[in-house]
Formats: C-alpha cells, structure tokens, sequence
C-alpha cells in the first residue's frame, strides 16, 4: 500500500471506524501496534512495521503517534469515536487562528466557532497553516482569535495542545475573533 493510502486508512480505524478491522481503541484511543498490523493484514490492508513508522514519522500534520515504548499508536485528534486521550489545559498564546472556508463566515459571524462534527474547534499558531486547513474547503479565510482573553475570561474557557501542536477549545464566541 502507497502511504497516502495507509494514512487514509489508518485515519479511517484509528479516528473513526475501528470496528471496520475488528479494533479496539482503549479508553485512550491506544491500540497495540502488532495487534493493529495483524487485523490490517487479516482484512486485506497488509502494511509491515517499517510502512507504518514511516507513515506516522512522515505525516506532515502528525496525525499519529506512538507511545514512549513504540508499541501502541493511537491518532492524535478528530476522533468521531468516544474516546478521552487525556489532554491536560493549558493557557494558550495571546492569538491564534482558524481557518475556514467563506461560505462558512455568514454563520460564523452570527454564531461564533462551534466543533460541529468534531469534539473541538482546531486552533493553529500559524495563520499560514490555517490558510492551508482552509483552502481544501474552498476559498481561504483565516480567523483571529484572541485565545488569552478567552483563557482569561470569567466564563473559564479551557484550552487544550494536542501531541501535533493543534490548539483545541470547546468553541470561540463572537467576540473573541476577528473575521
């Protein structure tokens, strides 16, 4: 298999669909990677030990990870599958940004960011990275928003870093962003 079709894939069983290789994701989202190898093998994705370090290692957005041992990978975020992986809050940068396509800004404006289908709004420390997420949505708009004082702010708004850097929250009202 080419590594943009394992990622894909792993994406598909480790995020969302796990049962589709007969997995099981611990309470962590973690699976033991020989038992990831051998279901992938036993439906018909065979992909070796070095294929699938190579995708986790190379994966420009770090989708995957392995523990400190190296023996149990789990994806880093965007999980449709109930899962807690454990992400302690932290106080975020004075300004980070969304990215968004604009036919997304009429209700943005009205409503603020919320996760839809996912458990959280992406955040990024780049606006050029957040132009990129964007522009596979169609035209680009990147949203400022101001992370610190929501942080900082009487409602408690927590702020989370995943291991691939992307900074997560609940969701941005209005008046924290600048569209």
């Amino acid at each position: 298999m080419k590594k943009t079709k394992i990622s894909k894939f792993l994406s598909l069983v480790l995020k969302h669909q796990p049962e589709t290789i007969a997995l099981a994701l611990d309470p962590e989202g973690w699976v033991d990677v020989a038992t990831l190898l051998k279901q992938l093998n036993a439906h018909g994705k065979p992909v070796t030990l070095d294929q699938l370090r190579e995708v986790v290692e190379s994966n420009d957005k770090k989708r995957f990870e392995f523990d400190d041992k190296g023996t149990r990978i789990r994806a880093n975020q965007e999980h449709s599958v109930e899962i807690d992986p454990k992400l302690e809050h932290m106080a975020p940068p004075s300004v980070l940004w969304h990215g968004t396509a604009s036919r997304f800004i009429p209700r943005i404006r009205k409503e603020g960011l919320t996760p839809q289908t996912r458990k959280h709004v992406h955040l990024s420390t780049d606006p050029a990275i957040a132009a990129k997420i964007a522009a596979r949505h169609g035209n680009p708009v990147v949203i400022e928003i101001y992370a610190r004082a929501m942080a900082e702010a009487d409602e408690g708004y927590l702020f989370y870093r995943s291991a691939n850097g992307v900074w997560l929250t609940a969701e941005v009202p209005v008046n924290y962003m600048e569209v």
